[in-house]
């Protein structure tokens, strides 16, 4: 075993907030397996992994150890050769006070892998009825949610259960969006849970958060967000600011072409006659594309998947990011909450009644009815209650 201890300063983190502290891995190795100890109420480092090639993992707050070996490996981090060569624990200094975060790091390498953990797949649960929405010129309005965490992060549930969950909510399709990692990809194509599982990656820093979407490979979190930007467009992803007025991780990072998605319903707007997402949306960009997000992470903190539910316009479940980059969303609080449509020249206010349609220009109308359709004008519409509560958004 190989014991490396340290003190990291309040100093060191404000000069650089990530820091790789080499070890190495001998020729005939099967497996490495890192242990991180230090006072959780005094700091929080984030803890993660690159061995002579890149990237091999990270599990930030959520993991104090983890094991790679060939076949398998915790949950976060990539399987794969156990290289040799120089290998990098890496610690992101979170949270440092001023009196200093005293550490410990335990590395062991192994001849021979340690048994992969057994795990169980949860029972299937049962989609509700759909919702009848009509079709619009082939395509179809699917229920999904663009937002959401595993075992691979710092969620509790594995994809599988995430996924059973999901679809016993009703949704139709589930962005999987770990922190920093993409650890969790290949599992989206084999579980068959009734619900297509979307690839995604939360690149997570200090100075906001920002979702890239599709099967575009691990995106550095270390480097500046115009590299996210440039490594989706090469790559043929998509890019989304997540919570972008959300507390402590709102997004402040410097960024020359702004992304036109951006998760303006995120499940943290508790109050929602508090106009500042929306006032944020039409200054972040003239055409925003606004999607929403749950955010899940485990039963009983967060909301549930699909809520809020984003609609997306599309031939198939697995074409909702062309039907995003397309423009073509809807927001509403839930699965079956009222709910706001474009069809054509026509909105389509569901299980509405009562509440108030609000237009671009701020012309209001009062829906009468659990079925109306009103002509449409370009721009973003929405419903609210008679207290301005917001409770659906149509692009």
């Amino acid at each position: 075993m190989n014991v490396i201890r340290g003190t990291w300063s309040l100093d060191d983190r404000l000069e650089r907030i990530l820091r790789e502290v080499p070890f190495e891995v001998p020729a005939g190795a099967e497996a490495v397996t890192v242990r991180l100890r230090y006072d959780r109420s005094a700091g929080v480092l984030d803890l993660g992994c690159g061995d002579p090639e890149g990237f091999r993992g990270w599990s930030g707050g959520a993991r104090d150890a983890y094991t790679i070996t060939a076949d398998w490996a915790t949950p976060g981090y990539l399987p794969g050769p156990v290289r040799e060569g120089t290998w990098q624990v890496w610690l992101r200094l979170h949270r440092v006070p001023p009196q200093g975060l005293d550490y410990t790091l335990e590395i062991v390498t192994a001849s021979a892998p340690p048994p992969r953990p057994a795990t169980e797949e949860p029972p299937a649960g049962e989609r509700p009825p759909r919702r009848d929405i009509p079709d619009l010129d082939g395509l179809r309005w699917y229920a999904g949610d663009f937002h959401a965490h595993t075992l691979h992060s710092d969620g509790s549930l594995t994809v599988s259960e995430l996924a059973a969950l999901a679809r016993g909510r009703g949704l139709d399709f589930l962005a999987v969006t770990d922190h920093n990692t993409v650890s969790h990809h290949p599992e989206l194509t084999e579980i068959d849970r009734g619900i297509t599982l979307l690839p995604g990656q939360e690149v997570t820093t200090d100075r906001g958060h920002a979702n890239v979407f599709g099967d575009v490979g691990w995106v550095d979190f270390r480097q500046p967000a115009d590299s996210w930007v440039r490594h989706a467009a090469r790559a043929g992803g998509l890019v989304s600011i997540n919570h972008p007025l959300g507390a402590d991780c709102a997004w402040l990072q410097p960024v020359t072409e702004r992304p036109r998605i951006a998760e303006v319903w995120h499940s943290g707007w508790w109050d929602r006659r508090w106009g500042a997402p929306l006032a944020w949306a039409d200054a972040w960009h003239d055409d925003l594309v606004a999607i929403g997000a749950s955010d899940f992470h485990r039963p009983g903190s967060d909301g549930l998947p699909g809520s809020p539910t984003t609609w997306v316009l599309a031939a198939d479940p697995g074409l909702v990011f062309d039907a995003v980059s397309a423009g073509r969303t809807a927001i509403s609080a839930g699965p079956g909450e009222p709910l706001l449509l474009r069809l054509g020249d026509e909105l389509l206010a569901l299980d509405a009644d009562g509440l108030v349609l609000v237009r671009p220009g701020g012309a209001r109308q009062v829906i009468r009815g659990d079925r109306v359709l009103v002509p449409a004008g370009p721009g973003r519409h929405r419903l609210e209650t008679y207290e301005n509560e917001v409770m659906a958004l149509c692009a």
